[in-house]
């Protein structure tokens, strides 16, 4: 098994980490006059669980696509086509076009909303396993990291077992930055509360982007596969 790709992963994985489903949710739960660690980890495991169920999914399904995908322009017209439509709709999500949008409709912003299912799961591990499938199921949809990821164990010279024990691994370190802030949190307590709240706050100010970079960045990507496969530029 080459590390090279062992590394790309365990990257892509450590940016994954940073979503709010793997590190935001949990932040809030640590910031908690009472940390409920039970439901911690019921979330966690769920959010874990999610990803490494798609995946598989995925992996035993790329086959087919790529077989697809090889040698057919039309597939790679389309293809094309969705690419640059996934850029022009990104500049619709643009954080101050969105904050605008917002403050017509009096909606509220994301981060009030994940709050609010947050308090609403607490009550009780079934809850809280719920929202970890909520949230990983609407990042799984859009998170680059993770389906390049995916991009890159799909194509690895190595056989079933092998993949599967590199997407557990993924997945593991996926999670790791919260865990360890968890037990950061336990040893310290009060102490450790100011620079958990001036993390949550970061990622907080810059959810209303998030969507735009990621909606351009996937749109980038599968435009330039389907240049290439059509030697447009030759």
């Amino acid at each position: 098994m080459e590390w090279t790709l062992v590394a790309a992963l365990a990257g892509l994985a450590l940016v994954d980490s940073t979503s709010v489903g793997t590190l935001l949710i949990p932040l809030w739960m640590m910031l908690e006059p009472k940390l409920r660690v039970r439901q911690f980890f019921v979330y966690l495991a769920t959010v874990a669980g999610f990803y490494f169920v798609v995946g598989l999914v995925l992996i035993t399904g790329a086959g087919s696509l790529r077989g697809l995908l090889d040698g057919n322009d039309v597939v790679a017209w389309v293809q094309l086509v969705a690419g640059v439509a996934l850029v022009l709709l990104s500049f619709y999500f643009e954080p101050k076009r969105v904050r605008r949008r917002r403050a017509r409709r009096g909606g509220t912003d994301p981060t009030t909303r994940w709050q609010a299912r947050l308090s609403t799961a607490e009550a009780s591990p079934r809850a809280m396993a719920g929202l970890g499938v909520t949230a990983a199921g609407i990042e799984v949809l859009s998170m680059v990291p993770y389906l390049a990821a995916i991009g890159l164990l799909t194509a690895a010279d190595v056989g079933a077992p092998g993949r599967v024990a590199l997407l557990t691994g993924y997945v593991v370190v996926m999670v790791l930055p919260a865990l360890l802030l968890l037990g950061v949190r336990t040893a310290l307590g009060s102490r450790i509360e100011r620079p958990l709240q001036l993390v949550s706050a970061w990622m907080s100010r810059h959810l209303d982007g998030a969507l735009g970079w990621v909606l351009a960045i996937i749109g980038v990507l599968l435009a330039q596969d389907a240049v290439s496969r059509l030697h447009l530029f030759g």
